[in-house]
């Protein structure tokens, strides 16, 4: 199922300097107290009690779990299970890449993402893949190798970085493929689109580690493979 963005999502900030403020004092006259720099703007994902005021508007897609920013230049994608008949996972796709996004019900207070790295670790190499941990914007990222075959029957290498950020009761996942797993310029597009990822994770009780349900939007339509 695929939904298309047409309006322009703001702009990402994380990581730029706040402008200098200039020195007011007149020579001769008291010192003037210094003025503190303009705080930066908070960045995501973000808790839907939290988020920014502002921040969510009619244009933002609404996945019951998640809340996505349009994305000019992006597909949303829905993956539903066919045994289950449930959203399995939450594809923003482009000509150079894809970032999959799954969101979990975690532990107050607890890291979930640190809990999950071993798990995720085991599982490629198990399946004879290779895995090498990166510091990122959000802590410890997973990169992963896997060997695959192409279309055409060529053996390549697939590889895809996995981000994890713990909120409060909960825990986004997202995998990035493509160019943007493969190169940080490529890359910087995708985590401003994860920045503005709002979880809504309710107020049930919820088993540590359950997906997040992801509802389907009323605009959505079905592609047939």
């Amino acid at each position: 199922m695929v939904v298309k963005f047409r309006r322009k999502s703001a702009p990402s900030h994380r990581g730029e300097a706040s402008a200098p403020v200039e020195d007011a004092s007149v020579e001769g006259a008291p010192a003037a107290s210094t003025r503190a720099e303009p705080a930066a703007p908070p960045v995501g994902p973000f808790d839907i009690a939290s988020a920014p005021d502002g921040l969510i508007t009619d244009d933002w897609v609404d996945l019951g779990s998640m809340m996505l920013a349009p994305a000019p230049g992006k597909e949303l994608r829905l993956q539903v299970d066919e045994k289950s008949g449930q959203i399995a996972a939450v594809m923003l796709t482009a000509d150079d890449g894809a970032m999959e996004l799954r969101a979990f019900a975690a532990p107050r207070n607890g890291d979930l993402w640190n809990e999950s790295l071993p798990m995720l670790r085991d599982d490629v190499q198990q399946r004879g893949g290779a895995t090498a941990d990166l510091e990122g914007p959000w802590g410890t990222e997973l990169i992963t190798q896997m060997k695959v075959k192409l279309d055409d029957g060529q053996p390549a290498v697939q590889q895809t970085r996995i981000i994890g950020v713990n909120g409060p009761r909960w825990m986004l996942r997202a995998t990035l493929l493509g160019r943007p797993a493969m190169e940080p310029s490529a890359g910087k597009e995708w985590e401003g689109l994860l920045e503005q990822v709002v979880v809504n994770r309710g107020e049930e009780a919820r088993p540590k580690g359950e997906a997040l349900e992801v509802k389907l939007p009323p605009n959505a339509r079905r592609v047939e493979k």
